[in-house]
C-alpha cells in the first residue's frame, strides 16, 4: 500500500520561513505539492520530476518556494520562504506514477496523497 507523510507544516509569522517534508513508500516519476486554503478549491503549488530536470512553480509562490527531492530518501521538500498569510492551508503531497512532458497541475494527473499538513501565517 502506498504511502505518502507528510510534516513540517506550524504556525508563522509573515515573512518567516517553513520547510515541509514528504516521505513516499515508493519512487515515483512525478511528486508534487498541491494547497487547499478554507472555502477555496485544491490548488497546484508546485513540482518536479524524478530526474529533476523539471520542476513547475504555479505564479503564487514562484520565487519565494523551491522544491526539491531526494530520491534515495523517497523524500520531496518544499522550503517555503517569505511566506504571507494568503499561503495558509492545508498542504497536500501527490506523487504520480505516470510520466508527463511538462510537470502536471491538475489533481487527476497525481495517483496518490499524503494526508495533508496545516500551514498558518499570521499577519
Amino acid at each position: 500500500q502506498v504511502q505518502l507523510v507528510e510534516s513540517g507544516g506550524g504556525l508563522v509569522q509573515t515573512g518567516g520561513s517553513l520547510r515541509l517534508s514528504c516521505v513516499a513508500s515508493g519512487d515515483f516519476l512525478m511528486m508534487g505539492w498541491f494547497r487547499q486554503a478554507p472555502v477555496k478549491e485544491l490548488e497546484f503549488v508546485a513540482g518536479i520530476s524524478r530526474s529533476r530536470l523539471k520542476i513547475q512553480y504555479s505564479d503564487a509562490v514562484k520565487g519565494r518556494f523551491t522544491i526539491s527531492r531526494d530520491n534515495a530518501k523517497n523524500t520531496v521538500y518544499l522550503q517555503m520562504n517569505s511566506l504571507k498569510p494568503e499561503d495558509t492551508a492545508v498542504y497536500y503531497c501527490g506523487a504520480g506514477a505516470r510520466y508527463w512532458n511538462s510537470i502536471p497541475a491538475t489533481r487527476e494527473s497525481y495517483d496518490y496523497w499524503g494526508q495533508g499538513t496545516q500551514v498558518t501565517v499570521s499577519s
